[in-house]
């Protein structure tokens, strides 16, 4: 494969895989992973904790400029933790109190600017994998492979109800097939960056698919753009 490094944007619905397939793209290509999702969702706990009216214009802004948000690596994990204000808020920030308002607060025109302007920064030398809902549309309209993934919805109810069974028995499937139906209902009709397929967007499907053969399918799509990239001068 070519040195050339790319940027590759992963967008799609909740509980499709995208986080699973961009850390074991990563890893495997020696790219930084960005999970975008998950600075939302630190932002989704800072506004929570503090009481901030999502309504009110002025109290958000007020409290994204109280926010800092940054990836450390966890050698034991062997991949990144998000950082909140210098507090590792893993642990938190995949709770269901937090799954259901994500949505609400990364439709927000200032947390959505807020987040969209560091995604940016931080892909200025390539060499990354980013997944989120407006990654190939929004934040990198140029990047040079897009894929855009989606699941049977009831597979992705499963999905998600055995992720969160482990640290959460007392959840039931109805309750998350509710957060995902109001999740992908937020995310698709938004005004602020909508979740929607990119033009060139490649689709991946992987109801039927195992992580195994997710991953060789597009290592070949990363391999075709990789070695066909124009360099940058």
């Amino acid at each position: 494969m070519s040195a050339h490094k790319i940027i590759i944007a992963i967008d799609g619905y909740s509980s499709c895989g995208k986080s699973t397939l961009a850390k074991e793209l990563a890893v495997l290509l020696g790219y930084n992973y960005i999970d975008s999702g998950a600075m939302y969702r630190a932002i989704t706990l800072y506004f929570l904790r503090n009481q901030v009216n999502f309504a009110d214009h002025s109290a958000v802004l007020d409290a994204i400029a109280s926010i800092n948000l940054s990836f450390v690596f966890n050698e034991h994990k062997l991949s990144s933790d998000m950082y909140l204000n210098d507090e590792d808020v893993e642990p938190y920030i995949r709770d269901m109190i937090v799954s259901e308002k994500v949505s609400e607060v990364a439709a927000l025109k200032e947390v959505r600017s807020f987040a969209v302007a560091q995604q940016k920064r931080m892909g200025r030398k390539k060499g990354i994998v980013m997944d989120g809902r407006d990654i190939g549309t929004a934040v990198f309209p140029d990047a040079e492979l897009k894929i855009f993934m989606t699941a049977d919805p009831e597979v992705r109810v499963m999905r998600r109800f055995k992720e969160l069974y482990a640290t959460n028995p007392q959840i039931t499937i109805d309750e998350i097939r509710h957060n995902l139906e109001l999740r992908d209902y937020i995310d698709s009709t938004r005004e602020e960056s909508p979740l929607h397929k990119a033009p060139d967007a490649i689709l991946l499907d992987n109801s039927n698919l195992t992580r195994e053969e997710q991953l060789d399918i597009v290592l070949e799509w990363v391999k075709d753009r990789a070695t066909n990239v124009v360099p940058q001068q």
